[in-house]
């Protein structure tokens, strides 16, 4: 388990980090995400005494051949056992390979050369592992740093943007294994802004934003309350009156004319609501056409929470011509 309390990194008069508190448990996927420029990548420099907190502290929570460890990462002995890291797709040699790059590595880490095989052979990489890294795509350096974070069988793993140049079965490969790698019951950190993909592979999340934490949840706790009922129904003024009545929120702003939007509250049941707006419309002679639910996907949810910690915004583009 990783335990962050209440870090902090002020760079001269400037804040990237504070008063940060989250954790990281074993055996579950964390997506760490955040806005650009919230701190994200400082955190886990951090976090791997990469860069020197302000104030606060990591606590690395663990055991290697029996020996229990509670500590700072840097005070850490047989460090590669404890923590692996993606931190950046460009810190190589040029004219390395990537069999060189990982056996360099592995001898200053005190980790078996036979390790360098089996890892190059778990990321796919075996075949062209002989050939000068400067010639690699980034999807091809990528899959050389997951195999660098590996290479000491790490009980935690932090990853930033781990599928950047990653195509669509790269993506899929590298979700499939770090959801195999958190069931071995490893801590894993991960940092993405593929938030469809996000979901796909988080348990869990923590948002921050200008360096400070907006929230940690678990990924149903983060999605709740974001499902709506669609109801299609040519009399919807009379129906939206009568939902109303029965205590129901509804959004009449729908694209189509016909159609409303019946909130559902996180302690409601979606199905019980569903078949009660329908009864509801039956008992009183109300034609419906469509009735279905449409949920809100960890994009939307995450734009909303994040709005105002938003460094850079944009306008927004309607698809509208002049």
């Amino acid at each position: 388990m990783i335990e962050v309390e209440n870090l902090t990194k002020t760079y001269g008069s400037k804040k990237a980090i504070a008063d940060l508190s989250f954790s990281v448990p074993d055996g579950q996927v964390t997506g760490f995400l955040g806005p650009n420029g919230s701190g994200k990548s400082t955190t886990m420099r951090c976090m791997l005494g990469l860069d020197t907190p302000s104030s606060g502290s990591v606590r690395f929570t663990g055991a290697v051949d029996g020996k229990s460890y509670d500590s700072d990462f840097s005070k850490l002995p047989n460090k590669s056992r404890v923590a692996g890291a993606i931190l950046d797709a460009n810190w190589f040699t040029p004219k390395r390979s990537g069999y060189g790059h990982l056996s360099v590595l592995a001898a200053s880490g005190g980790i078996p050369q036979s390790r360098v095989a089996e890892c190059l052979d778990l990321v796919g990489m075996t075949a062209v592992a002989k050939k000068p890294m400067k010639s690699y795509s980034l999807g091809m350096k990528q899959r050389i740093n997951f195999a660098a974070a590996l290479l000491g069988d790490p009980q935690h793993l932090l990853l930033d943007e781990p599928v950047n140049g990653l195509d669509p079965e790269g993506v899929r490969w590298l979700r499939d294994t770090i959801r195999f790698l958190a069931s071995q019951g490893r801590a894993v950190l991960v940092s993405s802004h593929l938030l469809n993909e996000m979901q796909l592979t988080a348990d869990r999340l923590v948002v921050i934003g200008r360096g400070q934490l907006l929230g940690e949840y678990s990924m149903q706790e983060f999605l709740a309350g974001n499902a709506a009922v669609i109801v299609e129904c040519p009399e919807h003024v009379r129906l939206t009156a009568l939902l109303q009545n029965a205590g129901y929120r509804v959004n009449t702003s729908s694209k189509a004319a016909s159609q409303i939007e019946v909130e559902i509250s996180e302690e409601q049941n979606e199905a019980a609501a569903r078949a009660d707006i329908a009864g509801l419309a039956l008992a009183n002679g109300l034609p419906i056409t469509q009735l279905y639910t449409q949920t809100v996907g960890l994009e939307e949810t995450f734009l909303k929470l994040t709005g105002a910690s938003q460094e850079y915004s944009t306008a927004q583009v309607d698809g509208g011509q002049n």
